[in-house]
């Protein structure tokens, strides 16, 4: 097992673009995207009733070591402040196979 930090994404998905062009600049490994997620936060229950483009979209990553993770988020900030969305790190093992 290889210790590693996942990185949960949640933001609009008019960023999805953006947001794997910071992805692949980083050089993670790959990610997941869901697109057209729905939750409920502060503002209550998110549904995707206006076409996808309204709609929010979910990446999974994983950052292997911490400069990698400290690069994301120096380029990631920036585009939440402007937009809005939730960054998420938590602490993983990841079984190479």
């Amino acid at each position: 097992m290889r210790q590693v930090q996942k990185v949960e994404i949640i933001i609009s998905s008019l960023e999805i673009n953006e947001v794997s062009e910071i992805l692949d600049k980083v050089q993670v490994s790959g990610y997941t995207l869901i697109k057209n997620a729905s939750g409920k936060g502060e503002r209550g229950i998110t549904y995707n009733d206006l076409d996808r483009e309204f709609s929010n979209s979910y990446f999974m990553t994983v950052c292997t070591n911490e400069q990698q993770l400290e690069q994301l988020v120096k380029m990631i900030t920036p585009l939440l402040k402007k937009v809005g969305g939730v960054f998420l790190v938590t602490e993983a093992n990841w079984l190479v196979h």
